[in-house]
């Protein structure tokens, strides 16, 4: 799990702004900076199913997770959170929901604005189709987001495209789509940003 704090994530001087693509999950959130990273963090002992643990530890593995994600957020101008997934059929439902309502509350008390964008949003954003396969999302990645490091992880990858979708809206880009696939812009939440005309 990674704890420490990554390369700065502060907002930029450079005339870019810094976002963030999250993708929650307990054993593999997704994190993705526009500065040039990708990290992964979640409880990855499968010898101890969360599921398996007793109340009182299955909360202090939680907790130790929504740290470890907030400790690589920083304070960036957006955050493009993946909207939950009402349908997923995973185990450990109740742990999900409470870790994506924990870091969308750490976003909002930390007055850090926060897109929402749902995984068939995210997957059209990628490729131009709502429903594909996850190696079709690493794939996209790869080919148009070359400078993100994935390593095939299909976590990393959706964050990727959870915050390319925040650059482009923000009207900085990082690489030119269709408008099949700019198309999920519009479907996404996006907030009203200090001094937006939008």
């Amino acid at each position: 799990m990674t704890l420490t704090a990554p390369d700065p994530t502060t907002r930029s001087g450079l005339g870019h702004p810094v976002v963030i693509g999250l993708d929650t999950s307990l054993s593999a959130t997704g994190l993705a900076s526009s500065n040039g990273w990708t990290r992964v963090v979640g409880y990855t002992d499968k010898k101890n199913p969360l599921s398996k643990l007793p109340h009182l530890e299955r909360l202090a593995v939680l907790r130790t997770v929504r740290a470890g994600i907030i400790n690589n957020i920083g304070r960036p101008n957006l955050v493009v959170l993946e909207s939950p997934s009402l349908r997923s059929l995973g185990g450990a439902g109740h742990e999900r929901g409470w870790l994506w309502w924990e870091i969308y509350s750490y976003l909002d008390s930390a007055e850090i604005p926060t897109a929402l964008m749902s995984p068939s949003g995210r997957m059209l954003y990628a490729t131009g189709k709502g429903q594909v396969p996850k190696g079709a999302v690493i794939d996209a990645v790869a080919r148009r987001f070359p400078d993100w490091t994935t390593d095939g992880d299909d976590n990393a990858a959706d964050a990727v495209v959870l915050m390319a979708a925040g650059r482009d809206w923000l009207g900085a880009p990082i690489a030119t789509l269709p408008k099949t696939h700019r198309a999920a812009l519009d479907k996404a939440v996006w907030p009203t940003l200090p001094g937006a005309t939008r």
